[in-house]
């Protein structure tokens, strides 16, 4: 459903009307779910042919009736089960007879469409209409990639098969120069330097961000190539994996506004009317983990009741951590009646690097001897029992990341050059992926960091920021309020799913690349930093976090 906006409702049936005017023709009196597989081969290959025709309007019609295969034949169709069914069935059946590769030729040829984009340049405003023929095309291969790309349980042996290859093949460049996310990539710069204001940028992101997943591989994958990359280098196992461990945290609260605890205050002072004369005082997340002072407050003499109304009070109002973190002041008297339970300890595993017992020991040495050993962390004399007890300690939580053994390496092949001779580099996707990407990547990285600007939600319409909205907008604007709230609406989710894909794609690649060679990472993070990457995401940030997250687009 993201790959669909509600102003492209009406294309839907248009899919329809193309298929089943060409289908009838052809087959008299059958549906397409009542066919054998070579019926429907012979009727796909008929279909692919009809794309080598020269006239432009042909071709639409012949790429609508596919896409309207790959939507899963809705109109044969009684439920929702039926649907995904038959659109991963055709997915699957449309890569074998070569569907992705001719929809690629066709694509290229769109990019390349000079006229297309000077009459786009040209328009005052950019509606649907000009972007038809490159929606159809990414809507069929998003749903090519996205429905073989996605395992299930009782698939073939030959669909794994199928999606080996096409895994193979979007990774390495096999008839072109690059990998088939470059491709994207440079749609995305071109579309942000302003020479094609027509393509359609959520279903280019949406596409790279399911071409990384399908390529580089998703968080599992990650994780698994890291525990295999750590036997290779002989390092101990992980501990464990971070993301597993994140998804069992309690998700905190966002920070309330300032003015808001004000009149939550006002609010709750005035439904205790005379009973207001304890503040609320608000406390660091991380002060829930370390022991309250109960010395805090010179106010005294509250009974007993009133502990218990400002609890309920507060609760109906604030969120489980919002409700940990403002703690009413107790009593200086008594101690405190404690409502929090204590974590123990952090939720992970804690890693020391070598670097950390080197300066803990090099500052126990010059505190207790009064000279250093330098990198010496295994002769502990002279030292008192505690430091021992603590360097102990912290070797049982050594950690040697993966990038500390490639850094070491290449300051191995930079002293030693001759003698090591040339590295050995796998070719795996993600290096293909790299080096496709070296030449141009600050572009690439700017123009992605451009979009999520222009997709932020606290962003103003200015007029030199791009205009992202191309491919949302119809071409008669709303008329009545509904309409226009519908527009509205549309257009709000429009950006949500933009900002989703261009997150979800920097973070793949960052990660991938950070194990692939930490300087890769270094590389791509640097020229994200340079673009104001970070600022970028405060800008998110900076706003009713509250209302931001439970708006329903």
């Amino acid at each position: 459903s993201e790959l669909y906006s509600y102003t492209e409702e009406p294309e839907l049936s248009a899919n329809r009307r193309c298929f089943e005017e060409d289908f009838h023709a052809q087959v008299q009196g059958r549906r397409w779910l009542e066919l054998d597989g070579a019926q429907q081969k012979a009727y796909v290959m008929r279909l692919l042919d009809g794309l080598e025709v020269v006239n432009r309007d042909k071709r639409l019609r012949v790429a609508r009736a596919i896409l309207y295969l790959a939507q899963g034949v809705f109109g044969d169709c009684d439920n929702e089960g039926d649907v995904l069914h038959w659109s991963r069935h055709n997915s699957f059946l449309l890569y074998r007879l070569g569907t992705f590769t001719a929809f690629l030729e066709l694509l290229n040829m769109e990019i390349d469409n000079s006229q297309a984009c000077s009459s786009a340049l040209r328009k005052p405003a950019i509606s649907l209409a000009d972007s038809t023929e490159l929606r159809v095309l990414l809507s069929v291969m998003y749903l090519m990639v996205e429905n073989i790309r996605v395992e299930q349980e009782e698939d073939p042996p030959e669909w794994k098969t199928c999606r080996e290859t096409f895994r193979m093949e979007l990774s390495f460049p096999v008839h072109t120069e690059e990998p088939f996310a470059l491709l994207l990539f440079t749609m995305v710069t071109k579309f942000c330097s302003g020479h094609a204001p027509h393509f359609p940028m959520k279903k280019v992101l949406l596409l790279l961000w399911k071409v990384l997943l399908f390529t580089l591989g998703g968080f599992e994958a990650l994780q698994a190539m890291k525990v295999r990359k750590r036997e290779e280098l002989g390092l101990p196992p992980l501990p464990e994996d971070s993301i597993q461990v994140m998804r069992s945290m309690r998700a905190a609260s966002p920070p309330t506004y300032s003015i808001e605890l004000v009149e939550q205050q006002q609010q709750q002072q005035q439904k205790r009317g005379h009973r207001s004369r304890r503040p609320l005082v608000k406390q660091d997340s991380l002060d829930i983990y370390n022991e309250r002072d109960p010395f805090k407050n010179d106010e005294a003499g509250v009974d007993e009741e009133e502990n218990d109304e400002v609890d309920s009070g507060i609760e109906g109002e604030l969120d489980l951590m919002e409700r940990d973190a403002m703690i009413p002041v107790m009593p200086a008297q008594r101690p405190p009646i404690e409502r929090v339970s204590f974590p123990k300890g952090l939720p992970w595993a804690p890693k020391v690097r070598q670097k950390d017992i080197e300066h803990f020991l090099e500052a126990s040495r010059n505190k207790f001897i009064g000279f250093t050993l330098g990198q010496d962390t295994e002769t502990l004399i002279g030292l008192p029992r505690p430091i021992h007890e603590s360097v102990k300690t912290l070797k049982q939580h050594k950690y040697v990341s993966i990038s500390d053994v490639q850094i070491k390496n290449e300051e191995e092949l930079e002293k030693c050059p001759m003698s090591l001779g040339e590295e050995v580099v796998q070719e795996t996707p993600c290096e293909v992926l790299y080096r496709a990407m070296l030449y141009n990547l600050p572009q690439y990285m700017i123009a992605l960091l451009k979009i999520l600007l222009a997709a932020a939600p606290t962003s103003k319409a200015k007029t030199d920021s791009i205009n992202i909205l191309a491919d949302v907008l119809p071409e008669e604007m709303p008329v009545t309020v509904l309409q226009s709230m519908k527009l509205g609406i549309d257009v709000n989710r429009h950006k949500e799913i933009i900002v989703k894909s261009i997150s979800a794609a920097l973070l793949l690649l960052l990660k991938h690349f950070k194990l692939n060679h930490i300087y890769q990472f270094e590389y791509v993070s640097q020229h994200l930093v340079f673009a104001n990457c970070i600022p970028l995401i405060l800008k998110f940030f900076n706003q009713n976090i509250m209302s931001y997250i439970t708006a329903k687009n």
